[in-house]
């Protein structure tokens, strides 16, 4: 088996609701291998996004550990965490959070540029290039969000989140807004890409067509995981 790159602890998460505060997550515990493709399920209000949410270090637990690839994730400082995040993680969601007045080539280049690391002729631009070909788009390069289907928006997206060639996948509802037809799509090029890059892969979805076709499959309900 490969070795352990995510693994959490007893994560506990509450909100308040009209004053009085709500448990969505109540201690779970959970192992990321290198490799792994794993689907997680819940009614909606079971949790799934906030846990992923803070499994991808985009929100913190009130209790709990996380640790990725060894390191400590409470023990970062913000500036450290934001740097962590995108070196190691790539994310997709529902709605692509394409930026209409990037191109899609830019687009896919932006997790290099928030970090102000240079891509102008560079293998940085090749790799995004060669991802934006692997998924159909290699003659839209130079197009912009509003020139594409929401079908090719979400590949623009899962072109983005793998650019930076992460160790961690993340998913969440990734074909919830798209028609049958593109949500094969996208299902097919997740698999594919991920099998491609070797990158683990956790997708949050409601979809049982979707979440059956995972090796490992788990389920959230009333805050802890169930059979």
């Amino acid at each position: 088996m490969n070795s352990i790159l995510l693994r959490a602890n007893g994560i506990k998460k509450s909100y308040t609701r009209e004053g009085s505060p709500l448990e969505i997550l109540k201690g779970v515990s959970l192992d990321i291998h290198g490799g792994d493709a794993i689907s997680i399920m819940g009614s909606s209000g079971a949790g799934k996004s906030t846990l992923m949410h803070i499994l991808g270090t985009l929100d913190k637990s009130d209790e709990g550990e996380l640790e990725v690839e060894g390191v400590n994730i409470n023990e970062l400082n913000d500036q450290q965490l934001s740097e962590f995040r995108s070196q190691k993680m790539g994310f997709v969601f529902q709605f692509h959070h394409l930026l209409n007045e990037f191109t899609v080539l830019e687009n896919v280049l932006m997790p290099f540029w928030i970090l102000k690391e240079e891509t102008q002729g560079t293998l940085t631009e090749k790799q995004a290039r060669d991802l934006l070909q692997r998924v159909g788009l290699g003659d839209r390069l130079h197009h912009y969000p509003t020139q594409l289907s929401g079908g090719e928006c979400q590949r623009v997206a899962l072109a983005r989140a793998l650019v930076k060639r992460p160790k961690l996948l993340f998913a969440d509802e990734p074909t919830g807004n798209l028609d049958s037809h593109n949500g094969q799509i996208i299902q097919q090029l997740l698999f594919d890409l991920q099998k491609e890059s070797g990158a683990a892969l956790v997708v949050v979805t409601h979809d049982e067509n979707l979440a059956r076709r995972f090796p490992k499959r788990l389920k959230l309900q009333d805050g802890h995981w169930v059979r």
